[in-house]
Protein backbone atom coordinates (compact mmCIF):
# COMPACT_ATOMS: atom_id res chain seq x y z
CA UNK A 1 0.00 0.00 0.00
CA UNK A 2 1.11 3.65 -0.79
CA UNK A 3 1.68 6.02 2.10
CA UNK A 4 0.33 9.83 1.67
CA UNK A 5 3.21 11.65 3.77
CA UNK A 6 2.06 15.65 3.98
CA UNK A 7 5.22 18.28 4.50
CA UNK A 8 4.51 21.20 5.43
CA UNK A 9 6.89 23.95 4.68
CA UNK A 10 7.53 27.53 4.66
CA UNK A 11 7.40 28.44 1.11
CA UNK A 12 5.06 25.27 -0.32
CA UNK A 13 2.72 22.90 0.75
CA UNK A 14 4.07 19.70 -0.45
CA UNK A 15 2.12 16.56 -0.61
CA UNK A 16 3.59 13.15 -2.28
CA UNK A 17 3.26 10.03 -1.97
CA UNK A 18 5.99 6.96 -0.87
CA UNK A 19 7.42 5.06 -3.59
CA UNK A 20 6.72 1.01 -4.36
CA UNK A 21 9.98 1.00 -5.18
CA UNK A 22 13.58 2.99 -5.45
CA UNK A 23 16.80 2.70 -6.03
CA UNK A 24 17.75 4.81 -3.37
CA UNK A 25 17.27 4.03 0.45
CA UNK A 26 14.05 6.11 1.27
CA UNK A 27 12.87 6.53 5.14
CA UNK A 28 9.75 4.53 6.55
CA UNK A 29 6.87 6.47 7.39
CA UNK A 30 7.68 5.97 10.95
CA UNK A 31 11.00 7.89 10.11
CA UNK A 32 9.75 10.28 8.12
CA UNK A 33 7.33 11.38 10.53
CA UNK A 34 10.33 11.45 12.95
CA UNK A 35 12.36 13.64 11.18
CA UNK A 36 9.37 16.57 10.37
CA UNK A 37 9.11 16.67 14.18
CA UNK A 38 12.72 19.13 14.35
CA UNK A 39 13.00 19.68 17.63
CA UNK A 40 12.30 17.73 20.67
CA UNK A 41 12.79 17.37 24.51
CA UNK A 42 15.49 15.52 26.58
CA UNK A 43 14.10 15.08 30.87
CA UNK A 44 16.70 13.95 32.68
CA UNK A 45 15.34 13.37 36.53
CA UNK A 46 15.85 10.70 39.06
CA UNK A 47 18.35 9.64 42.35
CA UNK A 48 20.32 7.05 42.88
CA UNK A 49 17.88 4.47 45.35
CA UNK A 50 14.50 5.13 47.15
CA UNK A 51 15.98 6.44 50.04
CA UNK A 52 17.13 9.17 48.25
CA UNK A 53 13.87 9.86 46.60
CA UNK A 54 11.63 10.26 49.36
CA UNK A 55 11.88 13.91 49.29
CA UNK A 56 11.93 14.42 45.83
CA UNK A 57 9.33 16.60 44.08
CA UNK A 58 8.20 15.96 40.54
CA UNK A 59 5.20 18.66 38.28
CA UNK A 60 5.12 16.51 34.88
CA UNK A 61 2.59 19.10 33.72
CA UNK A 62 5.19 22.35 34.15
CA UNK A 63 7.98 20.14 32.45
CA UNK A 64 5.78 18.80 29.19
CA UNK A 65 3.95 22.53 28.83
CA UNK A 66 7.18 24.43 28.80
CA UNK A 67 8.52 21.96 26.48
CA UNK A 68 4.84 22.58 24.27
CA UNK A 69 5.73 26.50 24.88
CA UNK A 70 9.20 25.76 23.54
CA UNK A 71 7.74 24.41 20.29
CA UNK A 72 8.85 20.59 20.69
CA UNK A 73 7.01 17.72 20.18
CA UNK A 74 8.55 14.40 21.46
CA UNK A 75 9.72 14.44 25.47
CA UNK A 76 11.87 11.75 25.99
CA UNK A 77 11.98 10.75 29.49
CA UNK A 78 14.74 8.89 31.40
CA UNK A 79 12.29 6.06 33.02
CA UNK A 80 15.79 3.97 34.59
CA UNK A 81 19.34 5.66 34.17
CA UNK A 82 22.81 3.62 35.09
CA UNK A 83 22.30 3.62 38.26
CA UNK A 84 18.84 1.16 37.54
CA UNK A 85 16.30 3.48 39.78
CA UNK A 86 13.10 3.23 38.46
CA UNK A 87 10.83 5.50 38.01
CA UNK A 88 8.25 3.71 37.79
CA UNK A 89 6.98 0.92 40.13
CA UNK A 90 8.39 -1.94 38.31
CA UNK A 91 7.85 -5.04 39.34
CA UNK A 92 11.22 -7.00 38.74
CA UNK A 93 13.22 -5.03 41.07
CA UNK A 94 12.65 -3.43 44.39
CA UNK A 95 14.92 -0.36 43.37
CA UNK A 96 12.51 1.73 42.29
CA UNK A 97 9.82 4.46 43.41
CA UNK A 98 7.55 1.99 45.18
CA UNK A 99 10.07 2.15 47.87
CA UNK A 100 10.68 5.31 48.42
CA UNK A 101 8.56 6.35 51.43
CA UNK A 102 4.75 7.96 51.93
CA UNK A 103 4.88 10.68 49.90
CA UNK A 104 6.46 9.24 46.91
CA UNK A 105 5.81 5.81 47.22
CA UNK A 106 2.24 5.49 46.07
CA UNK A 107 3.71 7.56 42.48
CA UNK A 108 4.43 6.60 38.71
CA UNK A 109 6.27 9.30 37.28
CA UNK A 110 6.21 7.79 34.08
CA UNK A 111 2.20 7.21 34.02
CA UNK A 112 2.74 10.91 34.89
CA UNK A 113 4.77 12.17 32.30
CA UNK A 114 2.36 9.95 29.39
CA UNK A 115 -0.35 11.74 31.28
CA UNK A 116 0.96 14.97 30.72
CA UNK A 117 1.94 14.25 27.37
CA UNK A 118 -1.40 13.33 26.41
CA UNK A 119 -2.84 16.06 27.73
CA UNK A 120 -0.64 18.93 25.89
CA UNK A 121 -0.76 16.73 22.60
CA UNK A 122 2.85 15.80 22.78
CA UNK A 123 4.51 12.20 22.14
CA UNK A 124 6.21 10.31 24.79
CA UNK A 125 9.75 8.98 24.31
CA UNK A 126 11.15 6.52 26.71
CA UNK A 127 14.65 5.93 28.01
CA UNK A 128 15.54 2.75 29.32
CA UNK A 129 19.24 2.50 30.09
CA UNK A 130 20.97 -1.24 29.50
CA UNK A 131 23.17 -0.65 31.52
CA UNK A 132 22.55 -1.19 35.13
CA UNK A 133 24.36 -0.35 38.21
CA UNK A 134 21.80 -2.13 40.83
CA UNK A 135 20.54 -5.11 39.14
CA UNK A 136 22.60 -8.67 40.63
CA UNK A 137 21.96 -10.36 37.23
CA UNK A 138 23.87 -7.53 35.18
CA UNK A 139 26.64 -9.31 33.50
CA UNK A 140 24.98 -12.63 32.99
CA UNK A 141 22.21 -13.68 30.24
CA UNK A 142 19.46 -13.71 32.73
CA UNK A 143 20.23 -9.65 32.49
CA UNK A 144 18.60 -9.69 29.28
CA UNK A 145 15.66 -11.47 30.42
CA UNK A 146 15.46 -8.91 33.11
CA UNK A 147 16.21 -6.20 31.25
CA UNK A 148 13.24 -7.35 28.66
CA UNK A 149 10.77 -7.23 31.20
CA UNK A 150 11.17 -3.66 32.26
CA UNK A 151 11.14 -2.73 28.84
CA UNK A 152 7.93 -4.78 28.34
CA UNK A 153 5.94 -2.75 31.54
CA UNK A 154 7.06 0.76 30.04
CA UNK A 155 6.06 -0.30 26.34
CA UNK A 156 2.71 -1.95 27.64
CA UNK A 157 1.01 0.08 29.84
CA UNK A 158 1.35 3.77 29.01
CA UNK A 159 -0.01 4.35 25.89
CA UNK A 160 1.59 5.14 22.64
CA UNK A 161 5.50 5.66 22.53
CA UNK A 162 6.73 8.25 19.82
CA UNK A 163 10.40 7.24 20.25
CA UNK A 164 12.75 4.36 22.20
CA UNK A 165 15.95 5.80 23.19
CA UNK A 166 18.54 2.65 23.73
CA UNK A 167 22.23 4.32 25.08
CA UNK A 168 24.87 2.28 24.58
CA UNK A 169 27.12 3.55 27.29
CA UNK A 170 29.23 1.70 30.15
CA UNK A 171 31.09 3.05 32.53
CA UNK A 172 34.74 2.03 33.00
CA UNK A 173 33.89 -0.63 35.86
CA UNK A 174 30.97 -2.15 34.52
CA UNK A 175 31.14 -5.79 34.24
CA UNK A 176 30.81 -7.22 30.50
CA UNK A 177 27.34 -7.94 29.26
CA UNK A 178 26.41 -9.11 26.20
CA UNK A 179 23.18 -7.13 25.29
CA UNK A 180 20.59 -8.91 22.93
CA UNK A 181 19.71 -5.84 20.65
CA UNK A 182 17.64 -7.51 18.42
CA UNK A 183 15.76 -9.14 20.80
CA UNK A 184 15.15 -5.83 22.15
CA UNK A 185 14.37 -4.12 18.93
CA UNK A 186 11.87 -6.88 18.47
CA UNK A 187 9.69 -6.25 21.50
CA UNK A 188 9.46 -2.42 20.34
CA UNK A 189 8.31 -3.70 16.85
CA UNK A 190 6.12 -6.32 18.84
CA UNK A 191 4.23 -3.35 21.24
CA UNK A 192 4.72 -0.03 19.51
CA UNK A 193 4.74 -0.43 16.25
CA UNK A 194 4.91 3.34 15.89
CA UNK A 195 7.63 4.65 17.65
CA UNK A 196 11.17 5.19 16.18
CA UNK A 197 14.13 3.22 17.50
CA UNK A 198 17.26 5.36 18.35
CA UNK A 199 20.62 3.76 19.33
CA UNK A 200 24.19 4.32 18.54
CA UNK A 201 23.19 2.85 15.43
CA UNK A 202 19.68 3.07 15.43
CA UNK A 203 18.17 0.86 13.52
CA UNK A 204 15.54 3.71 12.96
CA UNK A 205 17.85 7.05 14.47
CA UNK A 206 20.88 6.93 14.67
CA UNK A 207 23.58 9.21 17.12
CA UNK A 208 24.91 11.81 15.64
CA UNK A 209 28.25 10.94 17.55
CA UNK A 210 28.84 13.40 20.11
CA UNK A 211 26.79 15.29 22.68
CA UNK A 212 27.62 18.86 21.53
CA UNK A 213 24.64 19.70 19.51
CA UNK A 214 27.10 19.88 16.28
CA UNK A 215 25.79 17.62 13.12
CA UNK A 216 28.28 17.89 10.02
CA UNK A 217 27.44 20.34 7.53
CA UNK A 218 27.97 17.12 5.10
CA UNK A 219 25.70 15.05 6.50
CA UNK A 220 23.81 11.59 5.08
CA UNK A 221 20.91 9.69 6.15
CA UNK A 222 22.13 6.82 5.28
CA UNK A 223 24.81 4.49 6.67
CA UNK A 224 26.53 1.22 6.30
CA UNK A 225 25.67 -0.18 9.79
CA UNK A 226 28.53 -3.25 9.06
CA UNK A 227 29.95 -4.86 12.05
CA UNK A 228 29.01 -1.92 14.46
CA UNK A 229 26.71 -2.41 17.71
CA UNK A 230 25.48 0.61 20.27
CA UNK A 231 28.43 1.24 22.26
CA UNK A 232 30.96 0.52 19.86
CA UNK A 233 30.47 2.43 16.64
CA UNK A 234 32.42 5.04 15.06
CA UNK A 235 31.35 8.68 15.97
CA UNK A 236 33.39 10.18 13.19
CA UNK A 237 31.33 8.02 10.69
CA UNK A 238 28.37 8.53 12.33
CA UNK A 239 28.39 12.12 12.26
CA UNK A 240 28.72 12.18 8.58
CA UNK A 241 26.83 9.71 7.50
CA UNK A 242 27.92 7.81 4.20
CA UNK A 243 26.97 8.45 0.82
CA UNK A 244 26.97 5.56 -0.08
CA UNK A 245 25.05 4.03 2.77
CA UNK A 246 22.38 0.87 2.40
CA UNK A 247 20.29 1.97 5.28
CA UNK A 248 18.42 5.42 5.98
CA UNK A 249 19.52 6.08 9.43
CA UNK A 250 18.97 9.97 9.71
CA UNK A 251 21.17 11.28 12.69
CA UNK A 252 19.67 13.02 15.95
CA UNK A 253 21.81 15.46 18.14
CA UNK A 254 21.34 15.69 21.71
CA UNK A 255 22.63 17.87 23.82
CA UNK A 256 22.19 19.40 27.15
CA UNK A 257 21.04 23.27 28.26
CA UNK A 258 24.05 22.81 30.81
CA UNK A 259 26.34 21.30 31.02
CA UNK A 260 25.41 18.04 32.40
CA UNK A 261 22.54 16.01 31.91
CA UNK A 262 20.88 15.98 35.51
CA UNK A 263 20.35 19.00 37.43
CA UNK A 264 22.94 20.52 39.44
CA UNK A 265 23.06 24.07 41.05
CA UNK A 266 26.44 25.10 40.30
CA UNK A 267 25.90 24.89 36.59
CA UNK A 268 23.03 27.51 37.28
CA UNK A 269 25.30 30.18 35.67
CA UNK A 270 26.15 27.78 32.38
CA UNK A 271 22.29 27.62 31.08
CA UNK A 272 22.81 27.98 27.41
CA UNK A 273 21.42 31.43 26.18
CA UNK A 274 18.31 31.47 23.44
CA UNK A 275 21.01 32.47 21.20
CA UNK A 276 23.54 29.50 21.82
CA UNK A 277 21.05 26.79 21.50
CA UNK A 278 19.90 29.18 18.00
CA UNK A 279 22.90 28.21 17.03
CA UNK A 280 23.16 24.75 17.90
CA UNK A 281 19.66 24.92 15.95
CA UNK A 282 21.58 25.91 12.73
CA UNK A 283 24.07 23.10 13.24
CA UNK A 284 21.61 20.56 14.01
CA UNK A 285 17.97 20.97 12.60
CA UNK A 286 19.68 23.25 9.73
CA UNK A 287 22.27 20.00 9.16
CA UNK A 288 19.47 17.20 8.19
CA UNK A 289 19.55 15.90 11.95
CA UNK A 290 16.73 16.55 14.78
CA UNK A 291 17.56 18.41 17.81
CA UNK A 292 17.23 16.41 21.21
CA UNK A 293 17.92 18.72 24.08
CA UNK A 294 17.93 17.94 27.04
CA UNK A 295 16.46 20.11 29.80
CA UNK A 296 16.97 18.62 33.66
CA UNK A 297 14.33 19.68 36.03
CA UNK A 298 15.60 21.08 39.51
CA UNK A 299 15.44 20.21 42.86
CA UNK A 300 11.52 20.77 43.16
CA UNK A 301 10.84 18.70 40.13
CA UNK A 302 9.96 21.73 37.60
CA UNK A 303 12.04 23.47 34.83
CA UNK A 304 13.82 26.41 36.46
CA UNK A 305 13.22 29.92 35.35
CA UNK A 306 16.70 30.29 34.00
CA UNK A 307 16.13 27.09 31.84
CA UNK A 308 12.36 28.16 30.69
CA UNK A 309 13.62 32.24 29.56
CA UNK A 310 16.50 30.26 27.76
CA UNK A 311 13.85 28.02 25.86
CA UNK A 312 11.65 30.76 25.10
CA UNK A 313 14.38 33.00 23.91
CA UNK A 314 15.08 30.03 21.69
CA UNK A 315 11.73 29.83 20.57
CA UNK A 316 11.12 33.68 19.96
CA UNK A 317 14.63 34.04 17.70
CA UNK A 318 13.59 31.08 16.20
CA UNK A 319 10.29 32.43 15.18
CA UNK A 320 11.14 35.77 14.42
CA UNK A 321 13.70 34.83 11.71
CA UNK A 322 12.10 32.19 9.76
CA UNK A 323 8.60 33.86 9.99
CA UNK A 324 8.54 35.49 6.62
CA UNK A 325 9.75 33.76 3.69
CA UNK A 326 10.78 36.34 1.00
CA UNK A 327 10.79 33.47 -1.45
CA UNK A 328 6.60 33.76 -1.49
CA UNK A 329 7.24 36.77 -3.63
CA UNK A 330 8.52 34.51 -6.58
CA UNK A 331 5.59 34.60 -9.16
CA UNK A 332 4.56 30.37 -9.06
CA UNK A 333 5.61 29.52 -12.38
CA UNK A 334 9.06 30.33 -11.44
CA UNK A 335 9.24 28.11 -8.12
CA UNK A 336 7.49 25.10 -9.41
CA UNK A 337 6.39 23.04 -12.70
CA UNK A 338 2.59 22.52 -13.37
CA UNK A 339 3.60 18.86 -14.46
CA UNK A 340 5.41 18.50 -11.16
CA UNK A 341 3.35 19.57 -8.29
CA UNK A 342 4.85 18.27 -5.24
CA UNK A 343 8.60 19.51 -6.00
CA UNK A 344 11.16 20.64 -8.80
CA UNK A 345 13.48 18.64 -9.92
CA UNK A 346 16.46 19.22 -10.88
CA UNK A 347 19.68 17.20 -12.63
CA UNK A 348 23.36 17.70 -12.10
CA UNK A 349 24.80 20.79 -14.03
CA UNK A 350 21.22 21.89 -13.62
CA UNK A 351 19.82 25.37 -12.58
CA UNK A 352 16.52 26.90 -11.44
CA UNK A 353 16.21 30.69 -10.69
CA UNK A 354 14.05 32.86 -8.69
CA UNK A 355 12.69 35.73 -9.87
CA UNK A 356 11.12 38.81 -7.91
CA UNK A 357 9.03 41.95 -8.73
CA UNK A 358 11.11 43.94 -6.57
CA UNK A 359 14.49 43.36 -4.73
CA UNK A 360 14.70 41.09 -1.58
CA UNK A 361 16.50 41.27 1.17
CA UNK A 362 18.44 38.24 3.28
CA UNK A 363 20.76 36.16 5.13
CA UNK A 364 19.40 33.27 5.61
CA UNK A 365 18.29 30.31 3.06
CA UNK A 366 16.47 27.57 3.87
CA UNK A 367 16.85 24.08 1.09
CA UNK A 368 14.66 20.96 1.96
CA UNK A 369 14.56 18.01 -0.55
CA UNK A 370 11.64 15.47 -0.81
CA UNK A 371 13.41 12.90 1.05
CA UNK A 372 10.16 10.38 0.66
CA UNK A 373 12.14 9.57 -2.81
CA UNK A 374 15.90 9.44 -1.26
CA UNK A 375 18.45 11.98 -0.44
CA UNK A 376 20.33 12.97 -3.80
CA UNK A 377 22.32 15.92 -3.75
CA UNK A 378 25.65 15.79 -3.34
CA UNK A 379 26.98 19.47 -3.53
CA UNK A 380 24.88 22.45 -4.73
CA UNK A 381 25.53 26.01 -5.25
CA UNK A 382 23.65 29.80 -4.77
CA UNK A 383 23.99 32.80 -6.74
CA UNK A 384 22.81 36.17 -7.07
CA UNK A 385 21.97 38.33 -10.23
CA UNK A 386 23.95 41.79 -9.46
CA UNK A 387 22.60 43.60 -12.43
CA UNK A 388 25.64 43.08 -14.60
CA UNK A 389 26.72 39.47 -13.40
CA UNK A 390 26.17 35.68 -11.30
CA UNK A 391 27.25 36.54 -7.88
CA UNK A 392 28.27 33.61 -5.23
CA UNK A 393 25.95 33.13 -1.97
CA UNK A 394 26.74 29.87 -0.76
CA UNK A 395 27.99 26.54 -1.94
CA UNK A 396 27.44 23.52 -0.44
CA UNK A 397 27.07 19.89 0.15
CA UNK A 398 24.22 17.84 1.18
CA UNK A 399 20.56 19.12 1.68
CA UNK A 400 18.62 16.37 3.01
CA UNK A 401 15.25 17.17 5.07
CA UNK A 402 16.64 20.73 5.70
CA UNK A 403 19.78 22.74 5.17
CA UNK A 404 20.19 26.37 6.78
CA UNK A 405 22.33 28.42 5.34
CA UNK A 406 23.93 31.68 7.42
CA UNK A 407 24.90 33.85 4.19
CA UNK A 408 26.24 37.24 4.41
CA UNK A 409 23.60 39.95 3.45
CA UNK A 410 22.54 39.68 0.32
CA UNK A 411 19.95 42.06 -1.58
CA UNK A 412 18.93 41.03 -5.15
CA UNK A 413 15.79 40.49 -7.65
CA UNK A 414 17.26 37.44 -9.03
CA UNK A 415 18.35 34.22 -7.59
CA UNK A 416 19.65 30.99 -9.18
CA UNK A 417 20.11 27.69 -7.73
CA UNK A 418 22.52 25.03 -9.26
CA UNK A 419 23.28 20.84 -8.60
CA UNK A 420 26.58 20.68 -9.20
CA UNK A 421 26.32 16.99 -7.99
CA UNK A 422 23.83 14.86 -7.40
CA UNK A 423 23.33 11.03 -7.44
CA UNK A 424 19.66 11.54 -8.82
CA UNK A 425 18.07 14.74 -10.00
CA UNK A 426 17.39 16.31 -6.76
CA UNK A 427 13.54 16.74 -6.11
CA UNK A 428 13.37 20.34 -4.37
CA UNK A 429 10.80 20.34 -2.21
CA UNK A 430 11.52 23.38 -0.26
CA UNK A 431 13.36 26.89 -0.47
CA UNK A 432 12.92 29.83 1.52
CA UNK A 433 15.07 32.90 2.00
CA UNK A 434 14.73 35.06 5.69
CA UNK A 435 16.49 38.02 7.39
CA UNK A 436 17.94 37.03 10.68
CA UNK A 437 16.47 37.98 13.86
CA UNK A 438 18.76 40.95 15.54
CA UNK A 439 19.13 38.65 18.47
CA UNK A 440 20.78 35.71 16.60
Amino acid sequence: MLNKIVLLGLALCVSYTLPAQNKLPVPTKNQLAWQQTETNGFVHFGANNPAAFKNAYFDAKQIVRTMKEAGFKIVVFTAKHHAGFCLWPSKYTDNTIAGSGERNGHRDLVKEMADACKEYGMGLGIYLSPWDGHEPTYGTPAYNDFYKNQLRELLSNYGPIAEVWFDGYKGPKAKPMDYDWQGYFNIVRELQPNAVIFSDIGPDVRWVGNERGNASETSWSTISVGTMLPGKAKPAYLNTGDALGETWMAAETDVSIRPGWFYNPAQDAQIKSGKDLMNIYYQSVGRNSVLLLNVPPNRYGVISDADRKSLMDFKSIREETFRTNLAKGVAPNQLTDKALATFVTIRQGASREFSFSKPIQFDRVMLQENIANGQRQVAGKLEYWDGRQWQLVSQLTTIGYKRLLKVKPVSTQKLRYTVTEAKMPVELAEIGFYKASPRE
